[in-house]
């Protein structure tokens, strides 16, 4: 395949996947797997990482928030980069980024060092994600073709998110630092296999000097601040001079960035590309459900480790269904389902499924069973991922040019980050006020009770977010079409 022309179309003319279009999507659906993965299987190794490097639980936390900061902050930047430089040199170069940062990572002595390569290895996740992302929407057109691809690439996330932690429990049996060694080859043979597999993209690129560093550096701050000031919300306080420092500096440099992009003569992103009606409600949907299931897991999780005394591997396992879930119905199901009904009404759907979920929990008390009790409040969130997850890909960049597919995922994706760092910041604060100075095991359960209901409410004003016009529902969503709204 030459360097400088693209490859020939994976699809060969057809709505089924060809041989190429299988292993190019192998690759593609690998980086992300090994992103989710990663974060998911950190938290399982937390407690074995200080014990060994001998860190204060400040410290610790950085190991998953450095990550998070990394990812967060850079995405707007990894998406628009993809656009700018090609999809095929981001990704490759982010993946041998997130290859050498995890091998270092198992290497560390230091907390220090562990953060900092944490820190890499979410900008680079930050540069992989968009760049496969628009990898796919460019490569597969939008109809049957797309939403299987999309499909897949939803039950690589599921795949990594649930056996992340699993995975992480086994491995910090044998040693904390096989998380970090483990992911380490796997990325390498997918940067072998992408570098035969995945096609130039052949279109025109614009050059370093008409690139808007004032821009990528405005933007990258804004977002970085905003993103950390999230995170340490909890801790700070949500009225602290700290924070209300923090996102009215954010707000300013916002607003520093768009009136530097309105005035640019070739502007980093293009304003314009918000009005799209489906991006907007993508956006916002995919916004509420991340805030909604991140809060939902962080309860749970406390509830049966702190209040059950179950393990962190035990945790995993009792999780693990609603990820399972996706991973099989997501890429047999979605594609039949969205040609039936269209992508709005399964976002919708599956909001109101997790919705649904997320309340069962309410009915849990101390000495609730597994089957009947805890399992039913993750099967039905499982159940509205894989309904929800694809179809908000789907709409958050159809209808967009193909030079700004890049920047679309990245934008979505940064509302998944957004949401999910909000979500879990308001779920802290509700448990941390309704616990008290009590601290009571029944006091901890009335605040895991009171928190629920932030899921709950973020999901069902995703639901509302995403409710398709009644003019548009006439235009179903046919052969993968977005409604024109």
């Amino acid at each position: 395949m030459s360097k400088n022309t693209p490859g020939p179309s994976p699809l060969a003319g057809t709505h089924k996947l060809t041989m190429l279009a299988w292993c190019t999507l192998f690759v593609l659906c690998t980086a992300l797997f090994l992103d989710v993965l990663d974060f998911s299987m950190i938290n399982v190794a937390l407690p074995s990482i200080r014990t060994d490097l001998h860190m204060s639980t400040s410290s610790l936390q950085w190991v998953v928030s450095a990550y998070v900061l990394g990812y967060g902050g850079f995405l707007l930047l990894g998406g628009r980069a993809a656009d700018l430089f090609g999809r095929r040199r981001v990704f490759l170069v982010a993946l041998a980024v997130f290859a050498i940062a995890s091998l270092s990572g198992g290497f560390a002595t230091a907390g220090t060092l562990l953060i900092v390569t944490r820190f890499v290895k979410g900008v680079s996740a930050a540069f992989t994600l968009p760049a496969a992302l628009s990898i796919i929407t460019t490569t597969f057109p939008e109809g049957p073709a797309r939403n299987k691809a999309l499909s897949v690439f939803t039950g690589a996330a599921a795949a990594g998110f649930s056996l992340g932690l699993v995975i992480g429990g086994l491995l910090t049996s044998i040693g904390w630092r096989w998380v970090f060694f483990t992911p380490a080859p796997v990325a390498l043979v997918a940067l072998v296999a992408g570098v035969r597999l995945v096609a130039t993209d052949n279109r025109a690129q614009r050059t370093l000097r008409t690139f808007d560093v004032a821009g990528a550096v405005s933007m990258t701050a804004a977002v970085l601040l905003l993103v950390y000031t999230l995170v340490q919300a909890p801790q700070a306080g949500w009225i602290s001079a700290r924070t209300l420092g923090s996102l009215i500096g954010a707000a300013a440099i916002s607003a520093a960035f768009v009136v530097r992009e309105r005035r640019a003569r070739a502007p980093l992103i293009r304003l314009g590309i918000l009005r799209s009606s489906s991006l907007r409600r993508a956006n916002l949907g995919a916004m509420s459900w991340s805030g909604s299931w991140v809060g939902f897991l962080f309860i749970t999780t406390l509830y049966l480790q702190q209040l059950r005394g179950w393990s962190a591997l035990g945790t995993g396992f009792a999780i693990f269904p609603a990820g399972f879930i996706v991973l099989m119905a997501a890429p047999h199901m979605l594609p039949w389902l969205i040609e039936r009904f269209g992508v709005m009404r399964l976002i919708e759907a599956g909001m109101v499924l997790s919705a649904a979920g997320y309340a069962l929990f309410l009915s849990i008390g101390f000495h609730s069973g597994y089957a009947f009790g805890m399992l039913p409040t993750f099967l039905l969130p499982g159940a509205g991922i894989a309904l929800l997850y694809g179809p908000l890909n789907i709409a958050g960049t159809s209808g967009i040019a193909p030079e700004e597919q890049g920047l679309a995922g990245a934008l979505l994706n940064t509302s998944i980050e957004f949401g999910g760092a909000l979500g879990l910041a308001v779920v802290t604060a509700v448990i941390n006020a309704d616990v008290g100075s009590a601290g009571t095991p029944q006091a901890t359960l009335n605040a895991f009770h009171a928190a629920i209901f932030v899921p709950v409410g973020l999901a069902a004003l995703g639901a509302v977010a995403t409710i398709t016009p009644h003019k548009a529902r006439r235009k179903n969503f046919s052969a993968g079409r977005m409604n024109q709204v």
